[in-house]
């Protein structure tokens, strides 16, 4: 399924793959794909299909993009529109709609950005939001909103948690990017993929995470993400998403690796 903002939705077993398809504006993410993105995640909109966030079926999502970028964040042509017409700009937190970067850090299913070509701006902030990052190779990574005057307001609370702080700032400061190869030495990427076997290496990892318990895997999703800045003695106590140790899956796992065969999860 394709909808009219650009965004490519397909099942893949357990795997949903999201491709934003909007190669002539290097996938710039307007408001409407933005829009198609969370309800993709989080069925905020009536012309949503099954919501990921909300699907049994669907164990872990992939975020890609195509021709020679994954994105190269918000849609600047939108945006100049808006304001020729005397719109108001809000902040990124002062809008009534979600944030997509927000919803997609709170998707409890494992999200994988297979970064095809060039991820700047509010596409790095999109790739940032996700969980796992592999990359193409010699690709830029970047924020360069100081040099346009916006303010990459997720990717300054995020890139500081992700690299060395002073390298974070350096690129927030500077508007500079750092190629992927560069990226996977400080683990802002885990690792740089062929182009050919980007997508199937991405699918590949999408495929052997759904193939485990769906209740321990967003268990452990939700705790490595609430509990991030939390002490030790209180993020072990935190108790949250639901619990594995009591769930039928539990039960399952076990009798089937006793047993020699594969696992049946019902996800509860």
């Amino acid at each position: 399924m394709r909808t009219d903002s650009g965004l490519v939705v397909e099942d893949r077993g357990h795997v949903r793959v999201l491709t934003l398809d909007r190669p002539e504006r290097r996938n710039a993410l307007s408001t409407a794909l933005q829009a198609d993105l969370v309800a993709q995640l989080l069925a905020a909109t009536e012309s949503a299909t099954e919501s990921a966030a909300e699907s049994a079926d669907v164990r872990a999502v992939v975020l890609t993009g195509t021709g020679p970028a994954f994105c190269a964040g918000f849609d600047l042509k939108e945006i100049r529109a808006l304001d020729e017409a005397g719109a108001r700009f809000r902040a990124p937190m002062k809008r009534p709609e979600r944030s997509l970067f927000e919803v997609v850090t709170e998707t409890w299913v494992p999200t994988i950005a297979a970064l095809n070509g060039a991820t700047v701006a509010g596409g790095l902030e999109l790739a940032l939001a996700c969980d796992i990052r592999l990359a193409a190779p010699g690709i830029p990574l970047g924020l360069p909103e100081a040099r346009i005057g916006m303010g990459a307001n997720f990717g300054s609370v995020v890139l500081p948690r992700r690299l060395p702080r002073g390298l974070a700032l350096e690129l927030l400061f500077t508007g500079d990017t750092i190629t992927s190869e560069d990226a996977v030495r400080h683990g802002l990427v885990n690792r740089v993929v062929p182009d050919a076997e980007l997508l199937p290496a991405a699918l590949a990892l999408a495929e052997r995470i759904a193939a485990n318990a769906p209740v321990s895997v967003r268990r452990m999703k939700e705790t490595s993400v609430k509990t991030e800045d939390l002490p030790l003695w209180q993020a072990l106590r935190l108790d949250v998403g639901p619990d594995p140790y009591t769930s039928e899956d539990r039960a399952e796992g076990i009798a089937a690796r006793l047993e020699g065969r594969p696992p049946r999860w019902r996800g509860r």
